[in-house]
């Protein structure tokens, strides 16, 4: 029952218009970094170009996403309309208000500091205020989606939440927690400097906040695609789903050891003990228990829908998956890219490892692999299974999704392997100029020139999801029927308090962010004398 349908499509419509033009930045980018460009660009705008492109895809495209998917799962999983819509009017209004006035500064070459901040560098206030607005925006969906939750629980004493519901108040919190890390750093550090209220800022504890949301962000990136995992996959392919207590530890584990693992970023720098940083490395390979959980649980799902067609053996049911099904396909190819992407996160982790690809380009070729591959091809998998829904209309291209999909996947698998073998080679990333005459450097060349035709691919593929969905608002109307999610194999009548509520998550949650944080933020504000100057730039000053 999705009664709010405008206010779920216009999150989806902004959340992939922003996503079309961040692509096209990004395929640019590639294309001024690679032995092609034979022009000479100002590489002011290759700065400017990455800083718009990472604020997009970083804080509003999975934002709105996981806001819009949000208040349709709400509806159709708690089977009763949002509460709160005018909030939710509200909050999509923050993000839309802060997004402008976050990129003008950024499009007049005011705030080329990337979505990281690079602090002692310093953009107009602007740019900064623009995000915070899109933070507080994002906030007020987090607190919509635990207060539904709430009054549903009120209404349905004793009654297990719905998976569904249950996951996505699970990455509202998380997401809820982790924002608090890169807001106090804008909000005490950043902001009042940019403002000219002081003229020097602690880049290291700056950096220790950040690290508070920098990889934390991953996991609310990821939770949309682990709920359509668990909630929309094993119903699409005409099966059911193997456990939804799997499904309800994975989410809490999520919830309890993503936070606390952002300083494992921080292994090249001093401010921060030795002590720390095994610690949050430790909890980094704990958070790929759920992932594992997820991977075991999907197949086995897989498995279930291809017996329930007649598949055989044991592994010729594998045949019999319905592969021309696109979220049977968007899923597989997911899968597949999660396998990569965390294989080499593995890497990342690592202390000894970390050193040999640090701030190379192996680290953009992964979180590329994980968010825009893994995670961006189940967002569009979620809007092709919403859109029918949405628009009351037909959506039958299903040649047309399976040939975007396939081009997102070799896309992304073309521009992410060369950049991980260049990371290795030593290539430093975020620069907008190479010298492939340099000796040094020329054989580097041919792989940067194969993942710029990556970025062609891609960009390819981007325009043909947004024809997609476009053909979709004007195909013939259609019944759709009534949105749902997937039955459990077996259906639970009643579940353990600790897998129905998030009390003792919550707790754990904040008190493994205090342990593995607060000294490291205590010690660095005691220390004296370790503000250095602001660098301001563009015309800001």
């Amino acid at each position: 029952m999705l009664i709010n349908k405008r206010l779920i499509l216009a999150h989806f419509w902004l959340a992939f218009i922003v996503f079309g033009a961040a692509l096209v930045l990004g395929a640019w980018q590639m294309f001024e970094r690679s032995p092609l460009n034979v022009w000479h660009f100002n590489p002011e705008f290759y700065y400017r170009s990455v800083t718009a492109h990472g604020t997009v895809m970083g804080y509003v495209f999975p934002t709105l996403v996981a806001m819009g998917f949000g208040y349709a799962i709400s509806e159709a999983a708690l089977e009763r309309p949002l509460v709160g819509r005018r909030w939710a009017w509200a909050g999509i209004a923050l993000v839309a208000i802060g997004s402008v006035v976050a990129m003008i500064p950024v499009s007049l070459g005011l705030a080329s500091v990337l979505y990281t901040f690079y602090p002692p560098m310093i953009g107009n206030a602007f740019y900064y205020i623009g995000v915070v607005l899109v933070v507080v925006g994002s906030w007020i969906w987090v607190a919509l989606m635990s207060i539904n939750l709430a009054v549903w629980k009120r209404d349905n004493r004793d009654k297990p939440v719905p998976l569904a519901m249950f996951a996505n108040v699970a990455g509202s919190l998380l997401w809820g927690w982790t924002a608090v890390g890169a807001a106090l750093e804008l909000i005490f550090q950043i902001i009042p400097t940019a403002l000219g209220l002081t003229t020097t800022i602690d880049a290291g504890l700056a950096r220790v906040f950040f690290s508070w949301t920098l990889h934390a962000i991953v996991y609310f990136w990821l939770i949309p695609t682990y709920i359509a995992y668990y909630t929309i996959f094993p119903r699409a392919i005409g099966g059911r789903l193997y456990s939804d207590a799997m499904g309800r530890v994975a989410f809490i584990m999520f919830v309890v050891v993503a936070m606390p693992i952002g300083v494992h970023h921080l292994f090249a720098d001093p401010q921060v003990g030795a002590g720390f940083k095994f610690m949050q490395s430790v909890f980094t390979g704990l958070v790929a228990l759920p992932t594992l959980l997820t991977v075991f649980t999907i197949c086995a799902s897989a498995e279930i829908a291809s017996r329930l067609r007649g598949g055989r053996g044991a592994f010729g049911w594998i045949g019999a998956l319905p592969w021309k099904n696109p979220i049977m396909l968007a899923t597989a190819l997911s899968l597949v890219m999660l396998g990569f992407g965390g294989a080499g996160g593995l890497i990342n982790m690592s202390y000894q490892l970390n050193t040999s690809i640090h701030n190379t380009q192996w680290i953009t070729g992964h979180f590329h692999l994980i968010f825009g591959g893994a995670i961006v091809i189940m967002y569009f998998a979620i809007a092709y299974d919403l859109w029918p829904h949405l628009t009351g209309r037909t959506l039958d291209s299903h040649g047309l999704m399976r040939t975007q999909l396939w081009l997102w996947f070799i896309g992304m698998i073309v521009t992410t392997f060369p950049w991980h073998y260049v990371g290795i080679l030593g290539m430093p990333r975020r620069m907008a100029f190479y010298d492939y005459a340099n000796p040094a450097i020329a054989p580097q060349a041919f792989s940067v020139v194969i993942s710029a035709f990556g970025g062609l691919i891609l960009l390819t593929s981007g325009i043909l999801f947004l024809i997609v969905l476009i053909r979709g608002q004007f195909a013939p109307r259609g019944e759709a029927g009534s949105y749902s999610f997937a039955i459990p194999l077996h259906m639970p009548a009643r579940i353990p308090v600790a897998l129905n509520s998030f009390g003792l998550w919550l707790a754990l949650m904040i008190g493994l962010t205090i342990v593995n944080y607060g000294y490291p933020i205590g010690q660095l504000m005691a220390v004296k004398n370790t503000s250095v100057p602001a660098v301001y730039v563009g015309a800001s000053r």
